[in-house]
């Protein structure tokens, strides 16, 4: 399963990257400011934003597998969508809508990967998971940039569109629906066989509402719960920036073709990451076995020793110290994804 919604995730992320390695291209083309081309990016983070809850409150009452596979599906189409477009309103509305097929995926699959590993292997399982966000992110700059150079800005979002379209309709047939909480609940809260609805479901819409509400009331009543959401906010903060920017940063300020930044801007910096995020996997669980914040206390490791990194990357002239201050920060910057969502579910109960 881990295996199966790992290429998923490398198609989420190859389609949401693929258009940063072309913004020199669509700045000389439609004659875009760098402001238009940041409100092109946003565009997809506003939406992904604004409809996530909506998608994890849709994921707890409808089967997991039907919205991941119809999520990687309407993205696909989309990123082809993408690439007839013609002026910036068709790129601003496109890369919106990206975003709300997207975000129905993280929700439904950390959801179903929780039903297959409890809490001795969910930090290695969701680590070697994440492990695709670098892959894809990698994929979708390099390949993005190359072809770009050769063949347009949009040859890559015919291929990454086509081909998660293919892998969607592979997967209706491979993919499976674990039941839910099947990891770690006690038995008078487990599920129906089809793992699709809870024993005592909501009858009406009042207690469906009830039910949502009183369930927002207690995330939020946890501490952990709010200190955790707060420093992703922090962290994606920096991170969003280095993935939407670095090929623009490194195509201007170091004279790099535009298949070379595509490439540079990705590939030290993802490809550290792997190994961060491996590592940060392993090094929770056996935390977690000692301490209650096991998992956190990953996660800190990874924030604090990555932030020279970030300083020294954009302070340096020099292309050898850029490949290691990028490299660092990737790697450090893996160490706390490894756990992003593990730490929430050991604050959270899986109901």
């Amino acid at each position: 399963m881990v295996g199966l919604l790992w290429f998923v995730c490398f198609f989420n992320y190859a389609d949401r990257q693929a258009i940063f390695s072309v913004f020199p291209l669509l700045k000389t083309r439609m004659n875009l400011s760098d402001i238009q081309l940041g409100i092109v990016g946003a565009a997809f983070m506003w939406v992904y934003a604004g409809f996530a809850p909506l998608a994890g409150l849709i994921g707890d009452r409808f089967k997991r597998k039907t919205l991941i596979i119809g999520g990687l599906i309407f993205w696909s189409l989309i990123t082809i969508a993408t690439a007839l477009s013609t002026d910036y309103v068709h790129l601003v509305i496109f890369r919106a809508l990206e975003g709300f097929g997207e975000a129905f995926y993280f929700p439904a699959s950390m959801s179903l990967l929780s039903d297959y590993h409890g809490r001795e292997t969910r930090s290695r399982a969701m680590a070697i998971h994440q492990s695709s966000v670098y892959a894809g992110t990698i994929a979708g700059g390099a390949v993005a940039g190359l072809m770009g150079q050769h063949y347009g800005w949009n040859s890559s979002f015919y291929l990454f569109g086509s081909l998660g379209t293919v892998l969607g309709l592979v997967l209706l047939i491979l993919l499976r629906e674990p039941k839910r909480g099947e990891s770690e609940a006690a038995p008078e809260t487990m599920p129906s066989a089809e793992g699709v609805v809870p024993a005592k479901a909501e009858t009406n819409l009042s207690e469906v509402l009830a039910s949502t509400w009183a369930a927002i009331k207690e995330l939020f009543r946890t501490p952990m719960v709010r200190i955790l959401m707060s420093v992703f906010v922090g962290a994606n903060f920096v991170a969003v920036i280095f993935l939407s920017w670095m090929p623009s940063f490194l195509y201007r300020k170091f004279n790099m073709s535009l298949a070379m930044a595509g490439l540079s801007g990705t590939a030290y910096q993802q490809i550290a990451s792997v190994l961060g995020v491996i590592s940060g996997g392993i090094l929770a669980d056996r935390l977690a076995r000692r301490h209650r914040g096991g998992r956190m206390m990953a996660q800190s490791i990874g924030l604090i020793l990555g932030v020279p990194f970030i300083f020294l990357t954009g302070s340096t002239l020099s292309v050898p110290v850029l490949i290691i201050s990028l490299t660092g920060f990737g790697y450090f910057k893996g160490f706390y994804d490894a756990n992003i969502w593990a730490s929430l579910y050991d604050v959270v109960r899986p109901e």
